[in-house]
């Protein structure tokens, strides 16, 4: 394989070193059939080598689009998510990406987030995420990026859209951190339980959940793994 010119030391395209995406690769390498495998490492070598745009579109770029039909569905967003890491994507990319992309490739873009963008840079794209009601792409929105950079207000409102949509907050990256003595979300929470009972709704059971989170004795890590401190990229 080539190296990977930005790659850290010991890593190439098709063997990233950072432990997340190494393990995305070790599942896909093991999965894959041999025709996929060897699809899969040469538009890592060819996104790692050629990652700006050439032309209209970049190689890689057409890479995202066919990783379904080459993967499979099963395993197409961590290939994507290889794919936009071994190209170098940067917000402009990701952004171009996610706005041209199918459901599946926005998704793929939104995962990828935590390995490509340091800062809040890429924040628009989760924000359009969130604002949607498919609840993958809400579900896809709510990782670790997320977690690290959506303002307080922003994450609040983000949970209660899982409660109102019915995507299950164990998709909520450190939930039980960020939630834990958040008064304004347990007064959030308070509301939209007695509205649901005044209407003779059922409260959801992830409603209870998150309220206990937000009590300031309650221990600040979930014991019942109700939050993703590390998330899953795929």
């Amino acid at each position: 394989m080539n190296h990977h010119p930005h790659a850290p030391h010991g890593s190439t395209a098709s063997h990233p070193a950072e432990p997340a995406l190494a393990a995305l690769y070790a599942r896909l390498n093991t999965s894959l059939a041999p025709p996929a495998r060897a699809w899969l490492d040469q538009a890592l070598d060819e996104a790692a080598n050629h990652p700006g745009t050439h032309g209209p579109i970049s190689a890689w770029e057409l890479r995202i689009a066919e990783a379904g039909r080459r993967c499979g569905s099963e395993h197409a967003a961590a290939a994507r998510v290889l794919l936009l890491h071994a190209a170098r994507a940067d917000p402009d990319a990701l952004a171009r990406v996610y706005r041209q992309g199918t459901a599946a490739e926005r998704r793929a873009v939104l995962r990828a987030l935590p390995h490509l963008v340091p800062g809040p840079d890429a924040l628009p794209l989760v924000e359009d995420a969130l604002r949607t009601n498919d609840t993958r792409l809400v579900a896809a929105a709510l990782g670790p990026y997320a977690a690290r950079h959506l303002d307080a207000h922003s994450w609040r409102h983000a949970v209660l859209k899982c409660l109102f949509t019915g995507v299950p907050v164990d998709v909520v990256a450190d939930l039980a951190p960020r939630a834990h003595a958040d008064a304004e979300l347990a007064r959030m929470l308070g509301d939209y339980a007695r509205e649901r009972t005044a209407a003779d709704r059922p409260v959801p059971e992830d409603l209870h959940r998150v309220l206990a989170l937000t009590e300031p004795t309650a221990a600040p890590a979930d014991p019942c793994g109700g939050s993703r401190t590390a998330g899953k990229e795929s």
